[in-house]
């Protein structure tokens, strides 16, 4: 270490920088306290600074940067420290400066920090020359970014009058382009004022023409009008000889009518007359009583049980059951559900019940209702009503089932109409000869009841 002329050492703590720490030295010296930073215990730290000894060195550069260069400049002993950290990791820079020889080859920036840190004589000047050399050499950075910015200025300016030349081109050749197509605009006006004037003309003589026309229509209705009256005069005519034609035909008629109902007669006659000699007793069975089913309060507790579907049309039904010794079988569950599913079955079974006797009654068919009986907790009790036979299926087998039996134990070309929505019913049905009818049919025409 160099001594002073006293005989004390000369550290160069005797000489003070009388201008700010230039910008770049400064940066430099906050990265070696940061880096040198690591090395010390938190005791060694000055107590502003004990916060950020578990920072990274970047991250203390970062956020501890005012801190450090503060402590560095007024706390002598923490930048003693910091310079011994720097003289181990640089040993030949620091020995340099020591020597009073900084090397040729070095970072004036860098030399200018070390000597900040190490304070060896003369560092005022090392960090003055340093901040000069930065001042220059941004003077230079600006000088060369300014003549770059300035041949880039020249260079966006000639291809700025190239492209205004190329535009201004384009605008001529535009522009000569709409001089033509407004040339060949008026042209074409000229041409359409041209065909307007024609157009005028030949309306006006298509208005004489019309008028012409107008006057041979309206003699022309007017003879029109004429034949007409004389064609609904011999309507008249015609008419009253077909009313005459009718009248006798009717008069004819009444004839034939007269004889086919003798013959009639005689017929039902020799009919009676076999029945009392053959002693053939009255019909008391139908054909539906013959299938095996569970008559309502004979059943177990096992064999009901529920189903439904949908359909409609009233006036075919009518037709059905106007037919001679029409059977009319129902599938129950199938049109309750339909009609009016929220209420309890017990319920919807009287419903229907009820109004099905009204249309036997009416209609003087044969009914039966059909309702599956499978599932049921108890053996129904019901009456059945007057005119409607009631039948539940036996367990294992369901309505469906029990419907076809009945159409199958019918003789071929007596009228069975089945009232179900079920596609596969109906299609059974329809090839058994029996007449499938929606749901929604018979509950309109009960509704009309």
């Amino acid at each position: 270490m160099v001594e002073s002329a006293g005989g004390e050492p000369d550290d160069g703590t005797a000489e003070v920088l009388d201008r700010p720490l230039p910008d770049g030295v400064r940066r430099r010296v906050v990265q070696i306290a940061s880096d040198g930073f690591g090395g010390l215990t938190p005791a060694e730290l000055p107590a502003q600074l004990r916060q950020y000894a578990r920072f990274t060195p970047t991250r203390r550069a970062k956020f501890a940067g005012n801190a450090m260069a503060a402590a560095l400049e007024g706390d002598t002993l923490f930048r003693q420290r910091i310079g011994e950290r720097l003289r181990e990791a640089q040993p030949e820079l620091a020995g340099a400066l020591d020597a009073g020889a900084p090397p040729p080859a070095a970072d004036p920036l860098d030399v200018a920090a070390a000597a900040y840190v190490l304070r060896p004589a003369g560092w005022v000047k090392l960090v003055a020359a340093a901040g000069e050399e930065a001042q220059r050499a941004d003077a230079e950075r600006v000088d060369e970014e300014t003549r770059a910015e300035l041949e880039r200025l020249r260079q966006e300016l000639a291809a700025a009058r190239g492209q205004t030349r190329a535009e201004t081109e384009r605008l001529r050749a535009e522009l000569e382009a709409a001089r033509r197509e407004a040339e060949s605009m008026h042209r074409k006006l000229r041409a359409a004022l041209s065909d307007v004037k024609r157009g005028e003309a030949a309306l006006r003589k298509a208005v004489a023409e019309t008028e012409t026309v107008r006057a041979e229509g309206q003699a022309q209705v007017s003879a029109a009008e004429s034949e007409t009256r004389r064609l609904k005069a011999r309507l008249g005519e015609t008419e009253a000889a077909l009313e005459a034609s009718r009248r006798a035909a009717r008069e004819g008629r009444s004839v034939e009518d007269m004889r086919v109902r003798l013959l009639l007669d005689t017929v039902l006659e020799a009919a009676q007359g076999l029945r009392r000699e053959l002693a053939l007793p009255p019909v008391s069975v139908r054909p539906a009583e013959t299938v095996d089913a569970v008559e309502p309060g004979r059943m177990s507790p096992k064999d009901i049980a529920a189903r439904a579907l949908s359909e409609n049309d009233p006036a075919i039904l009518d037709q059905l059951l106007a037919l001679p010794q029409a059977h009319l079988v129902v599938d129950g569950y199938n049109v309750t559900k339909t009609g009016y599913p929220t209420m309890p079955l017990e319920k919807q079974r009287l419903r229907l019940l009820g109004s099905l006797s009204q249309l036997a009654l009416q209609s003087g068919a044969e009914v039966t209702c059909v309702f599956d009986g499978a599932e049921l907790a108890a053996p129904v009790l019901l009456a059945p009503p007057r005119g409607v036979r009631v039948l539940f299926s036996k367990p294992g087998v369901t309505a469906d089932e029990l419907i076809r039996q009945l159409v199958r134990a019918e003789p071929p070309g007596r009228p069975v109409v089945v009232v179900s929505t079920d596609r596969e019913v109906a299609d059974g049905i329809a090839k058994a000869g029996a007449r499938p009818v929606a749901s929604a049919v018979l509950l309109k025409r009960l509704s009309r009841s």
